[in-house]
């Protein structure tokens, strides 16, 4: 480079800091000069622009918001006047028209009640709690929620509220046993277990007490919400409906894929189970939206609250009420390897103790409530964390917070293929049943024919593995409040749960309503028995999916996993005995009856 060419090159690198001196040298580059103006002058015209299409944009949003508020209005402007004029007419010559009077499960009080709850959600998200509810947290209730839970923490005042809890428990159940005190035979179970608990536990010194009676009176509270009280009754029931109307558009689906002929004739693999294509298809959208995250966070979160768990367990028990044993730890993936003993095992019991979504549709279709599945699992979410926590207390320091988790989001790329993989994700689900069904009830056939073979040979050949088998629950079934006559059938279903799974159990049970060969209270009660995971099959499944997402404790789940098999089950088992105490025949014979009538008239259509 020559001089000239290297004293320009300098003095431009120069000038650019300091260009008042860089007039009076002969080398200056005026059109460097200006190119930078020009430059600046781009992004100020480009900041510019930007503004402007944010604005724009932010009057379109407004604009659409505007149009669909506008759309939503005149609809139920519309809606109204319609209903209105059906009572004011059509009502007075055929009452049961769908939208004769206010029917909150349907009709127009179905929509007020939507509309009301959208409308109540957004005024509290967007105006309440920006605007004062950080405020009134900060300033009031959050230090009053400190001094709360110092007060409850006290020792006399814990034992003074456990004495007024038990005080008016046994109030509660004079009043509901007078006129049939047998029914307080369904608190042997839990008693039962409990003293089980006690004795068995890992560690008896460690054990929290306030955590296992919080989470059992939690259970019986929601038991009396959802099966006693008529509104909540009512609630559920009409929760149970809409769930079973939901799932059966799954049958749409399966029938213009398989034909009408196999879904007619409800072939167990083409009509039944495709219903876990469409639920998972679905679940997978909430996912991938985030929906499904935020409602398990905040039951998780009411759980930790209520009951004084650590996070993680709180929120995977949560999540059971919806997803499989499966498909709910993988919303706390990232933290299974900080998790402790107990943690684990806690996670292991909430899965065996509840079943998914994905699956109730095959049990409606076997003449099982609705409204007892949902049931079962809202009652099993606290009591997993309570039965959990006594058969192997926590003797560790948790590794995370509330303040530190965060669910694991959706790795789909868009809602489409969040679609596309929920419902090609239900594939090795779905593969899954089949085989196990296969696999055991083939077994389980073997075993009834070799021990129906040695029965044979000393003249009892009506002697099989599961009738041996069954035997072992009768005095259960006793203790959960079923009535003698039934035990012995009802045994037999809970057998069938156990050592096959729950899909055979709930069809061998819809037959015994269907031939009326039990009562309608003992058909509600083994419902609850038998509402969970907890059976071999399971068991293996869930070692691997959790060993999966956590290699390194593979010997820590394995370690825990048959004891979490068994309390699993005795969640459903308390939860049983408590729709025990709780169930009226009558009200269940009119329940069944409007089951299997829905099924009759099923079959004449076809």
């Amino acid at each position: 480079m020559g001089d000239k060419e290297s004293m320009g090159v300098n003095n431009n690198a120069y000038e650019l800091d300091h260009t008042d001196l860089g007039r009076s040298n002969p080398e200056f580059n005026k059109t460097d000069y200006q190119v930078d103006y020009s430059h600046d002058h781009d992004l100020s015209v480009d900041r510019r622009e930007t503004q402007e299409n944010n604005e724009i944009n932010k009057w379109i949003k407004r604009g659409l918001h505007l149009i669909v508020q506008i759309a939503i209005v005149g609809y139920f402007a519309y809606a109204t006047y319609h209903y209105h004029d059906m009572n004011e007419y059509d009502c007075k010559y055929d009452s049961s028209i769908p939208l004769c009077g206010i029917r909150f499960c349907t009709g127009y009080g179905m929509l007020v009640l939507l509309l009301g709850f959208i409308y109540l959600a957004l005024f509290y998200y967007l105006i309440f709690k920006p605007k004062f509810g950080l405020f009134l947290h900060k300033n009031y209730l959050h230090p009053a929620a400190v001094k709360w839970h110092i007060f409850l923490r006290k020792r006399a005042v814990s034992i003074a509220c456990i004495v007024l809890l038990l005080a008016l428990l046994v109030v509660y159940l004079v009043f509901e046993t007078k006129d049939e005190p047998k029914k307080l035979y369904s608190l042997v179970a839990p008693c039962f277990f409990i003293l089980c608990g006690y004795v068995f536990s890992t560690k008896r010194s460690a054990i929290q007490w306030r955590i296992v009676i919080t989470g059992i009176t939690c259970q019986f509270l929601l038991g009396i919400i959802c099966i006693r009280w008529e509104v909540g009754r009512k609630i559920f029931e009409c929760l149970g409906n809409k769930v079973a109307t939901f799932l059966g558009y799954a049958t749409d689906g399966a029938r213009f894929v398989f034909g009408d002929f196999l879904i007619e004739k409800e072939v167990f693999a083409f009509a039944i189970l495709p219903v876990i294509f469409f639920f998972s298809f679905f679940i997978s959208v909430l996912y991938y939206l985030g929906a499904m995250q935020w409602v398990v966070i905040k039951l998780g979160w009411i759980l930790q609250a209520i009951l004084g768990t650590t996070v993680c367990e709180s929120v995977t028990a949560a999540a059971n009420i919806f997803l499989g044993m499966s498909e709910s730890p993988l919303l706390i993936r990232p933290y299974i390897q900080k998790l402790t003993k107990s943690e684990i095992h806690s996670i292991m019991v909430s899965g065996f103790a509840t079943v998914s979504g994905t699956v109730l549709a095959a049990y409606l279709s076997f003449g099982a409530s609705a409204a007892h599945l949902i049931t079962s699992s809202v009652m099993a979410a606290p009591a997993t964390l309570a039965i959990s926590k006594l058969y192997m207390p926590e003797t560790e320091v948790s590794q995370t917070s509330s303040d530190t988790i965060e669910l694991e989001k959706s790795e789909d790329a868009s809602l489409l293929d969040a679609a596309s993989s929920g419902a090609s994700n239900a594939v090795p689900i779905v593969l899954g049943i089949i085989a196990n069904i296969v696999a055991f009830v083939a077994f389980i056939a073997f075993l009834n024919g070799l021990v129906s073979w040695l029965g044979l040979l000393i003249g009892h050949e009506e002697v099989d593995f599961e009738w041996i088998f069954s035997k072992i629950f009768i005095p259960l079934a006793w203790a959960m409040g079923v009535p003698w006559s039934d035990c012995d059938k009802i045994a037999k279903v809970v057998a069938t749960k156990t050592i096959i799974n729950e899909f055979v159990a709930y069809e061998r049970l819809g037959l015994l309503i269907e031939n009326h060969e039990i009562k309608a209270r003992s058909a509600g009660i083994a419902t609850f028995a038998i509402c969970g995971f907890a059976n071999p099959s399971s068991l293996g499944i869930l070692i691997g999916s959790l060993s999966a997402m956590a290699p390194n404790r593979r010997g820590m789940i394995t370690s825990v996993a048959f004891r979490a098999f068994i309390v699993g089950s005795i969640v459903c088992f308390i939860s049983a005995s408590f729709a025990g105490i709780l169930l009226q025949e009558e009200e269940q014979q009119v329940v069944y009856d409007k089951i299997f009538a829905k099924f009759e008239h099923r079959n004449v259509t076809y």
